[in-house]
């Protein structure tokens, strides 16, 4: 459906116009008429799927520039803050509103004059919460309130955050919030704060059809060869690397670059400063693989990733959904390699169970040279349980 059918006020359009936006997704398209009537709604959709621009249009539409903050938009993370508020500055380029991002790790002072001046804040739960228990935030004025990736403040730990905010804002107002699941938390808030919501299931914004799933079972010792033969071999565009700790990403990465590949780190020991310096080489093409713990990938949203790599498997087979969903997007094709050794077999196992109809391939390693190691790491000795359970439920004999 085109933008113009959706009742967007003309300054917006041109700015969607000059984006070449020339068609909704499917939450634009659903959730934008009642989010510009001043309805409740509930948006379950992923990250990437439009959804910013969908809530951004209801708060540069209805809000007038000078009158105080008239809208709060909470996110998970720092990094989410910076893009939404950012994406938002952009959208309304043709308003007057004053955008302020609030998020840890910075001073606060600055942030204490920029609220002075703001018409919208978008901010991580815990900074918001400094502010008003330092009084130096008015929350009175609020008529629009947004959950951004509410699941993911949910899972981490945010939720008294997020209710002590709701509570701060005045009853009569606009709540809408997006999520790509729908837990019982999240269905809390639902009941509690939201007033007779829309609810809006987005289609599925990866196309399974565009992505290709396969694993490799590889020894410890050539797990890593194995990574860099296949990051010099594939035909790769931006590639994320998923691994489970600070350690093992600061090691992979270190030895990535030690092999002549560009690659950047993003975890959660990192300063804010360091984390926007990292991303920024991502967006300028400067390094073209980041490495990432599921924690600090989250909210993050990369257009353009062809290749996802899990060096370790994740424990949790819900966070494997949410690693390959970022790619195989927009109609273009994406690739997840799994690199399965000994270690992994159990959180392997689980990702099955849990998602028992997923299609990923069995594909036997190539022979490698042993790639150059900058920094030797201590291997545990690999565990034999669940062994035997992995390669019959994973059917050994299916190899190309």
């Amino acid at each position: 459906m085109s933008f113009k059918n959706l009742g967007i006020c003309e300054p917006i359009l041109r700015v969607i116009e000059e984006y070449d936006f020339s068609e909704t997704t499917y939450i634009q398209e659903k959730s934008i008429p009642p989010i510009l009537e001043g309805k409740d709604v509930i948006g379950q959709s992923a990250t990437g799927s439009g959804k910013t621009l969908a809530f951004g249009c209801g708060i540069i539409q209805n809000l007038k520039a000078g009158s105080g903050i008239g809208a709060i938009v909470l996110t998970p993370t720092r990094e989410l803050a910076e893009q939404v508020c950012s994406a938002l500055k952009d959208f309304s380029k043709y308003q007057r509103l004053k955008f302020v991002p609030i998020y840890g790790g910075v001073s606060i002072n600055p942030q204490m004059n920029d609220l002075r001046r703001a018409d919208v804040v978008v901010a991580t739960p815990g900074r918001l919460l400094d502010h008003i228990d330092r009084r130096t935030i008015d929350l009175s004025r609020v008529k629009i309130l947004v959950l951004d990736e509410a699941d993911r403040m949910v899972d981490m730990g945010f939720i008294d955050d997020v209710n002590k905010i709701i509570r701060q804002c005045p009853k009569t107002r606009q709540t809408l919030l997006f999520s790509a699941t729908l837990s019982p938390d999240i269905e809390k808030i639902k009941s509690k704060y939201m007033n007779n919501p829309i609810s809006i299931t987005a289609k599925a914004h990866v196309d399974p059809s565009k992505l290709k799933q396969i694993y490799y079972d590889v020894r410890s010792s050539a797990k890593f060869s194995l990574l860099i033969h296949l990051l010099h071999s594939e035909n790769s565009g931006l590639v994320l690397i998923f691994c489970n700790t600070r350690n093992q990403v600061d090691f992979i990465t270190k030895n990535i670059n030690y092999n002549k590949l560009d690659a950047i780190a993003i975890h959660g020991g990192f300063t804010q400063t360091k984390r926007s310096a990292s991303l920024q080489k991502l967006k300028s093409n400067k390094a073209s693989i980041l490495v990432c713990t599921d924690v600090a990938a989250r909210g993050l949203d990369i257009p353009g990733v062809s290749h996802i790599y899990n060096y370790d498997m994740p424990a949790d087979g819900k966070e494997y959904i949410h690693r390959i969903g970022r790619t195989a997007r927009a109609g273009k094709e994406g690739k997840v390699i799994n690199l399965v050794s000994p270690r992994d077999h159990e959180n392997f196992s689980n990702v099955f169970r849990i998602n028992s109809t997923l299609n990923i391939e069995s594909v036997d390693p190539p022979q490698v040279q042993k790639a150059l190691m900058k920094q030797e790491t201590m291997q545990r000795r690999p565990s034999t349980h669940g062994r035997n359970n992995f390669h019959q439920k994973q059917g050994r004999g299916r190899r190309n």
